[in-house]
């Protein structure tokens, strides 16, 4: 079957022929037009007919001086193209030091901010400790009676003091994080009866929400594989997650099953405001809230969800959350069962 496409010929390859010609003073700007004419017939009744090929039609470029003109403008553009492609490489090579230097750069900052706030968590934690101490020695009595009055005082000032202490340990473990000294110490963990103290222990600010807090784990469960005190903290931070982000009313469970043979799924599931599925990802960007406005009604540092991944995937394992905005979230992770 013949093809209908034209012809392959080398004058194809080179742009601007007639130009060229006329430079090279090899014909005149008269004999260009008749050229240009002549191709336009040829093309009106369907010929093929380039340029050069119509001046030798015409006798007013001879053959073979045609073809040196041709061979001419292919090697410069042939030089043309080596040339811009060693400009690219160049290019190439000076963007991607650019970018190196870039990444040396951004890499040195995080390290300075990690150095910054593992140093000034420390130093915040020596103030606190006499400040804790103090308020101990007060509502024991210990520097004298107190009214009910100032002992309802210090008791918030207590508490306030608790939290500012989680904040300065969160601060701290996002340092050795990202320094990478952030250590694990695995070992055969009763997950059943960690889950039920980290329960206890949320049960407490569920009621002042006045959110149904449900923990009931399994009987029969086996051991996992992990660091029992960072798990502990991973399962508290998606507790007080779920039940700070809970309205009055709602729900906030944690479940444990088993996962074929090998593996115990953990999971905490709240009927909160849930996440809007195009901001998932930032969800675990350090110190960054959803609502970064000056009256947002949730507080926090915004490290608690960043450091739960990196903890969870420290155990080999991932982190999964579904949300479904207005109705809820569920976080689950998987951990290695410990068989006998």
């Amino acid at each position: 079957m013949e093809s209908n496409s034209p012809k392959l010929s080398p004058e194809m390859l080179v742009p601007r022929l007639g130009e060229y010609l006329l430079q090279k003073g090899l014909i005149s700007e008269a004999d260009l037009q008749r050229a240009l004419v002549h191709q336009q017939n040829m093309a009106a009744i369907g010929g093929q007919s380039l340029l050069g090929q119509a001046l030798v039609e015409l006798k007013l470029l001879e053959k073979d001086t045609l073809d040196q003109v041709i061979t001419e403008l292919i090697i410069q553009l042939r030089s043309a193209l080596q040339s811009s492609n060693r400009n690219l490489e160049q290019r190439v090579r000076e963007r991607t030091a650019e970018l190196n230097e870039a990444l040396n750069r951004l890499s040195e900052l995080n390290q300075m901010k990690a150095n910054f706030v593992a140093n000034i968590s420390h130093e915040l934690r020596t103030p606190l400790t006499h400040v804790k101490g103090y308020i101990e020695l007060l509502i024991s009595e210990s520097l004298g009676p107190i009214a009910e009055e100032q002992r309802h005082a210090l008791s918030v000032s207590q508490r306030a003091a608790g939290k500012l202490e989680d904040m300065i340990e969160d601060l701290i473990m996002f340092s050795l994080a990202s320094r990478g000294e952030m250590s694990m110490k695995l070992a055969s963990v009763d997950i059943r009866r960690l889950i039920s103290l980290v329960g206890k222990s949320a049960a407490r600010k569920a009621e002042e929400r006045g959110v149904n807090l449900i923990v009931n784990p399994p009987e029969n469960l086996p051991l996992v594989q992990a660091d029992a005190e960072k798990i502990s903290w991973v399962i508290t931070q998606l507790l007080d997650n779920g039940i700070k982000f809970t309205p009055s009313g709602g729900t906030v469970t944690v479940t444990v099953e088993e996962e074929g043979h090998n593996l115990v799924q953990v999971m905490v599931v709240d009927t909160g405001i849930g996440i809007p599925q195009s901001r998932m990802q930032e969800i675990f960007e350090p110190f960054h809230q959803l609502d970064g406005s000056s009256t947002r009604r949730f507080g926090g540092t915004g490290l608690g969800l960043s450091l739960v991944r990196q903890i969870v995937e420290a155990h080999g394992s991932l982190l999964d959350v579904k949300s479904d905005e207005g109705k809820g979230t569920t976080f689950k992770f998987p951990l290695l069962a410990m068989r006998e």
